[in-house]
């Protein structure tokens, strides 16, 4: 598959973009911030911002989207394998992620930041596990990606909520025999 040159203007408008709307959202509520606030943050017209995002809260998932794939390198992961190394490597991106955007993002988010962080989980984790098993029934391999994605997202917010003063790595290195135990059982 041949992939599509995007033309740099282009890229460098939609990070002016996103970076106006991440500046912002330091500065006020999601709900609060207009599109006109971002196009006079990022000095463009309203058609150039329509041109690249549908809406504010489209703006807002491909922000997001694309802060968490630069933090989880996600073609990295997508052609290593699945280990104890690679989980507690994917554990620390989340909860580096997730400690990046409170200092810059007011609430509201929330919502929003879990689903995206779990499909970029279950993406990558699906891909790694299909090339380590991939005898394995599609779906099941499907469900796993799930369970793996739903369950490190959700340690990653138990530790921001309970526990920061452990670091990600010493949080996730106890239960890392048992996830892969799960993994090699599957």
């Amino acid at each position: 598959m041949k992939e599509v040159k995007v033309d740099p203007r282009i890229r460098r408008t939609r990070k002016l973009i996103m970076d106006a709307f991440i500046d912002l959202s330091s500065q006020k509520e999601f709900k609060d911030i207009t599109v006109k606030d971002i196009t006079a943050e990022a000095m463009i017209n309203r058609a150039t911002f329509y041109y690249h995002f549908e809406d504010i809260y489209d703006l807002l998932d491909k922000s997001l989207s694309e802060v968490l794939l630069v933090n989880l390198n996600c073609e990295t992961y997508k052609s290593s394998e699945l280990n104890e190394e690679v989980i507690s490597s994917i554990f620390i991106a989340i909860t580096d992620f997730q400690m990046s955007l409170s200092t810059r993002c007011h609430r509201g988010y929330e919502d929003t930041i879990a689903r995206i962080i779990r499909e970029q989980l279950e993406i990558i984790f699906y891909h790694m596990l299909l090339k380590q098993r991939s005898n394995d029934d599609e779906q099941t391999i499907k469900l796993m990606a799930v369970m793996l994605s739903w369950g490190l997202y959700g340690a990653s917010v138990e530790w921001k909520r309970s526990i920061k003063e452990v670091e990600p790595e010493s949080y996730i290195k106890s239960v890392l025999p048992f996830i892969m135990s799960g993994v090699s059982g599957m």
